[in-house]
């Protein structure tokens, strides 16, 4: 039966988010799929599995009548955190499933692929809540996507070999952009998204009013030239610009720069995917906690935005930039032009905001109400996409969060000020 234009789509679209996710995982050796080096990491094996078993779980099973699964133990060990679906795996064990084998995976994975397509090729035209929920599952491949390439740097990082994902060519930028700070009138503002054609989470909607004061925003994301000022201006020896957490951290974990930085014969490098460089001053600072940026923000005089100022700032950028499509797994150098630069790609930027739903925001129903919902305590909003963020999934009202302290992530900076 021939299908119609919005389901070709779908299929198309499909088939382009699950294979890219496998080219991300192409270059990783067998034993390489098993490792979790952390609580907050999964092995890319299980990020296989799990956005195979979120189809399967949600779309397949209630849709597809004669849909067989290949182990009925998948829907244990695969579930992520569900509770409403059943009990699952414990997180910070999922590097204990050595079975199935990543050879039984891709077959579950396969398994998976052909159940979908053979549902949408039922009817002339698949339900709208099909649809929607191939919609969802797909926005959630591509965030796994984002955290299969941060969880495999992490696990490298740990291995004393410091092995190379991919070998990239590698070149230091002469300098970067000028940065200066570009005024933004406030006033009654909106912020968010309602639910229309294009996609948002349950978290971005709906959209509302906010009350911004006059402010300004940098034209560009902090650098590791600049951090590096801060670095040896002693930023990390001050407890007078740490919020207190933060600071408790700092001497718990001895932290003295960004995540994956190191000195070699008195010289900064960095542990990439594209392997051990020497650190580029061009390149905006990368794999910092809130708390670093914080702290940072208040050693230069200025603060971090918060997610409604960073969203009205950003309203007419394109989106554009560098992004997982690009294959460099790492951020670049800025363009010396004008206007706001970098608004999205190379590294989330943190901004001041808490993770807390919007005033009149309803979670959705059923087990996909815990999705997102259930993790507004704690958290903070970064903006705008990364270099491991795939472009068709990054928009203005994308609200990621993550707690304080994590540094493992694509995360950076860009300043604001109150408006003098």
């Amino acid at each position: 039966m021939k299908t119609e234009p919005r389901t070709d789509a779908m299929l198309m679209k499909f088939q382009s988010v699950r294979n890219f996710t496998e080219k991300l995982a192409k270059p990783l050796n067998t034993e390489d799929y098993v490792i979790q080096s952390m609580d907050d990491t999964s092995p890319p094996k299980w990020h296989l599995a799990h956005t195979s078993w979120f189809f399967e779980r949600f779309i397949l099973k209630p849709y597809l009548p004669d849909y067989q699964e290949i182990n009925s133990a998948f829907d244990y060990l695969f579930n992520s955190y569900y509770e409403t679906i059943g009990p699952f795996h414990p997180r910070n064990a999922r590097g204990l499933i050595t079975r199935p084998s990543v050879e039984e995976v891709f077959a579950y994975r396969k398994h998976v692929n052909e159940g979908i397509q053979r549902l949408l090729s039922t009817e002339a035209e698949s339900s709208a809540n099909i649809l929607e929920l191939l919609e969802i599952g797909l926005q959630h491949e591509q965030q796994h996507q984002e955290l299969l390439l941060t969880d495999v740097k992490y696990n490298f990082s740990c291995n004393p070999l410091l092995p190379v994902y991919q070998e990239r060519p590698y070149s230091e930028s002469p300098g970067e952009s000028p940065l200066y700070y570009i005024d933004v009138n406030g006033g009654l503002t909106e912020t968010g998204t309602d639910q229309g054609p294009a996609f948002s989470f349950d978290n971005e909607r709906p959209r509302h009013k906010e009350w911004l004061e006059d402010f300004a925003i940098a034209s560009r994301p902090v650098t590791n030239r600049e951090y590096l000022q801060f670095i040896e201006d002693k930023g990390y020896e001050k407890p007078e610009i740490w919020l207190s957490d933060g600071w408790s951290l700092v001497k718990k974990e001895n932290w003295q720069g960004p995540l994956y930085w190191f000195k070699k014969e008195e010289e900064w490098h960095y542990f990439t995917l594209n392997g051990v460089r020497r650190v580029n001053l061009s390149e905006p600072v990368c794999h910092v906690s809130y708390f670093e940026a914080d702290a940072y923000a208040r050693w230069a005089g200025k603060r971090l935005p918060t997610e409604a100022e960073w969203e009205h700032a950003m309203r007419e950028s394109e989106v554009e930039g560098n992004f997982a499509e690009n294959g460099h797994c790492h951020p670049a150098c800025g363009k010396k032009d004008s206007g706001i630069q970098q608004a999205y790609g190379d590294v989330w930027e943190w901004t001041m905001s808490p993770y807390v739903s919007y005033p009149g925001s309803r979670p959705l129903e059923g087990a996909l109400g815990e999705y997102n919902a259930k993790f507004m305590s704690g958290q903070m909003v970064l903006r705008g996409g990364s270099c491991a963020t795939s472009s068709s999934h990054i928009r203005l009202t994308y609200r990621n969060f993550f707690q304080p302290e994590k540094r493992w992530q694509f995360s950076g900076i860009r300043l604001a000020d109150d408006r003098k």
